[in-house]
């Protein structure tokens, strides 16, 4: 396996620190960036730059924002809709939308480099609208068209979505790109905190699953159609990507630290879900008040906010990787602790800490792959690579931790499973640090 590094673009590294490039070895050259990388450069703002950066933020409050509250699902599922089915199989619908979110980036990555950024947003914008109008036609105790529709046909959508969405980015900012990319993830945790609100309204109160499910679709569709029509590239479509997949997939191949990041990435997503999917549910378990349970993941998303937001303003003075090693490590001690919940106060500092530190997780970690990337033309397959394995560990995390939990919900067996195999993720990104330590 080859050890030598690509060089990176001059846009991709505006901000690391400026012993980042040395530690890597990359030599800079404006002449040999790739195409996408001209000499005039992203425009770095305008209107139809930050325009697309906020249908960008509503395609995260409508795609992974809608995921992440699926402990809602879980919860009102195992009590009420699916009673007759473990939670670890109602936990395979909320992490089979996930895996097809990210593993579908492998058909959406390309796509997007041959120039089909408008046909993805706009196809995988209608299956999500379409998954959410069929699962209010759901009955009680009907699991499988349930898992049909909310985790196939809903992961589809997107899947399609997302990964372009982040890359298109990198067509309109050079400087703020590792901020605005912040400002785009942060639209997941600030859906989540809507969504749960909106959902335990729904569900539980006097609409019921039908009608509330109806309405939250409506609300989705109005925004995904803001969000297509906001939207624009600046590069002109082509027929062919100026680097094929398969020479994108095999520089992967020999690109050690990209490999050592995907398996850290993967690994932690084990774990990464726990709390999302159960934190309500363990809540509610341990006899706290109901109506502040509803509110858990409200907390956490909160949090999850913020650590999205400043993620990208602190990673400017500390570095994108050190500061993905600090939250991951972070995050799996969290994991761990969650044992250990059993009051108001723990469910609070519980979310408090492990939104901030999930958030700035997610949010560094499109710029985490974008500073590895060689060239732009590639960011899409590169990105579809990383996701599809990441996807893995989003798949079998909740179902793991589902059937670890069992019908008798021994929360620490769970917790402590996850949170180790979190841990082990946490160090291949270790690894990537003192590899480039010791190449200075």
């Amino acid at each position: 396996m080859s050890m030598d590094q690509p060089r990176i673009c001059d846009t991709l590294v505006v901000h690391e620190k400026s012993d980042t490039l040395e530690e890597l070895g990359h030599d800079v050259h404006s002449s040999n960036a790739s195409p996408l990388c001209s000499e005039s450069g992203p425009p770095d703002g305008g209107f139809w730059a930050w325009a697309t950066a906020f249908g960008c933020f509503l395609i995260q409050f409508c795609g992974f924002g809608y995921v992440s509250s699926f402990g809602v699902y879980q919860d009102f599922y195992t009590r009420v809709y699916l009673a007759n089915q473990p939670p670890s199989a109602i936990s395979w619908i909320g992490a089979l939308t996930s895996f097809l979110a990210d593993n579908v980036t492998l058909i959406s990555g390309p796509l997007y480099d041959r120039g089909w950024f408008y046909q993805l947003m706009i196809v995988g914008s209608a299956l999500q609208s379409l998954s959410l109008f069929a699962l209010s036609l759901a009955k009680p105790g009907q699991f499988y068209l349930i898992f049909m529709v909310q985790g196939v046909l809903s992961g589809i959508g997107m899947g399609l979505t997302y990964g372009p969405c982040m890359a298109v980015i990198s067509q309109h900012f050079s400087k703020r790109r590792t901020l605005v990319m912040s400002f785009v993830a942060s639209g997941s945790p600030m859906g989540a905190i809507i969504h749960p609100i909106m959902l335990n309204h729904l569900l539980n109160g006097t609409l019921g699953f039908a009608r509330g499910v109806r309405a939250s679709a409506g609300f989705v569709s109005a925004l995904l159609l803001i969000s297509c029509l906001s939207m624009r590239t600046r590069i002109v479509s082509t027929s062919k990507p100026t680097t094929s997949y398969g020479t994108a997939a095999r520089k992967c191949s020999r690109d050690v630290f990209f490999i050592l990041i995907t398996a850290g990435s993967t690994l932690f997503q084990i774990g990464y879900y726990f709390p999302i999917f159960y934190l309500q549910l363990d809540s509610i378990k341990h006899g706290i008040d109901v109506h502040f349970s509803f509110y858990s993941l409200v907390i956490m998303n909160t949090a999850c906010v913020i650590g999205r937001c400043t993620a990208g303003i602190i990673a400017a003075y500390a570095g994108t990787l050190n500061f993905t090693i600090a939250s991951t490590v972070t995050c799996s001690a969290l994991i761990i602790s969650v044992m250990a919940l059993s009051n108001i106060t723990s469910v609070v500092v519980l979310g408090l800490a492990y939104g901030y530190f999930s958030g700035v997780y997610i949010a560094l970690m499109v710029p985490l792959v974008t500073m590895f990337t060689p060239e732009l033309s590639e960011l899409g397959a590169r990105f579809g690579i990383c996701f599809a394995f990441t996807a893995f560990g989003g798949l079998l995390g909740g179902p793991i931790s589902g059937a670890l939990l069992s019908s008798q919900y021994r929360w620490w067996i769970a917790s402590l499973f996850c949170g180790l195999v979190s841990f082990v993720g946490s160090y291949m990104f270790v690894v990537v640090r003192l590899m480039i330590y010791r190449r200075r």
